[in-house]
């Protein structure tokens, strides 16, 4: 069975990385708190190291789930970064949401040591990671991704190879544009819904077999009926996701509205202290 190593244990990483252990992988895991790799450890077993450099000794395949393109360069770039410890033609899977630029950078100096490198943005939230229904994107080369798509169905619904390296974190965009559409026209029907006096909840059961019908519809009506936004993918996380897509499209001409119309939304939920809510909280403006 291969050997594998998986850097950073947030919200997402930790389940993810769970799922590797119990599909019987050889699982070594870093987090910069070194107490949350303990606790993992304590509950799937597996080992812990305390530098990405050491967590990726003799691994065959590595992935990382951090937050931001800064902390993807320090895992990996960094003094006792991962790609200082890879052994030779290891691959290196990289989770986080990040830009594509920041992709291409990576995937360019691990070719020049001998490595490989897939950028693989998720999308399914924490449940998803939980549960093992993760949605992947990626992008990189046939042979890279052939030779991890095994081992990523431990927690995936649904993977896909998309394109050349940055495809992954271009497609994830595409992801986080969606999404931020589709929360703003849920929560403004239930703000319409309210005021009209009507039951929402007979109202969802009904439209949601239809046209209207949405992921988002089904898992988050009930919980932003009741104000309920502790839990789930945070505000500050799809504001950062957002800038992301924001920038890329003022880099390649796209036109977003839309997008970033409801980016200031949310910048409206983080300035009346609801940065960590989940994106359902954008009902709380209205």
């Amino acid at each position: 069975m291969k050997k594998v190593s998986f850097i950073g244990l947030g919200v997402m990483g930790f389940p993810m990385a769970g799922h590797l252990q119990n599909s019987g992988y050889q699982v070594t895991v870093y987090n910069r708190t070194q107490q949350k790799a303990q606790a993992w450890v304590e509950q799937y077993g597996g080992e812990m190291a305390t530098t990405p450099a050491k967590a990726v000794k003799d691994s065959d395949v590595v992935f990382v789930c951090v937050g931001n393109d800064n902390d993807l360069k320090q895992v990996i770039l960094g003094t006792n970064g991962a790609f200082s410890g890879m052994k030779a033609n290891a691959v290196l899977v990289d989770h986080t949401t990040a830009s594509a630029s920041v992709a291409r950078e990576l995937a360019q100096q691990a070719k020049s040591i001998g490595l490989a490198f897939l950028d693989a943005p998720v999308s399914g939230g924490e449940a998803g990671a939980v549960n093992g229904q993760l949605s992947i994107m990626v992008g990189g080369e046939q042979a890279a991704y052939e030779a991890i798509e095994p081992i990523v169905q431990a927690y995936a619904k649904i993977s896909k190879l998309l394109g050349p390296i940055g495809s992954g974190q271009l497609a994830k965009m595409m992801n986080q544009i969606c999404i931020a559409g589709v929360v703003q026209g849920l929560a403004e029907a239930l703000h319409f819904g309210q005021n009209a006096g009507l039951d929402c909840e007979q109202v969802v059961e009904v439209i949601s077999q239809g046209a209207a019908g949405s992921w988002q519809m089904d898992n988050r009506h009930q919980s932003m009926i009741k104000g309920e936004y502790d839990f789930g993918f945070a505000v500050n996380w799809m504001r950062k996701d957002l800038d992301i897509a924001l920038t890329e499209a003022r880099n390649n001409g796209s036109t977003l509205p839309l997008t970033a119309l409801v980016d200031q939304f949310y910048a409206g939920v983080q300035k009346n202290g609801g940065g960590r809510w989940d994106t359902s909280s954008l009902l709380t403006r209205l």
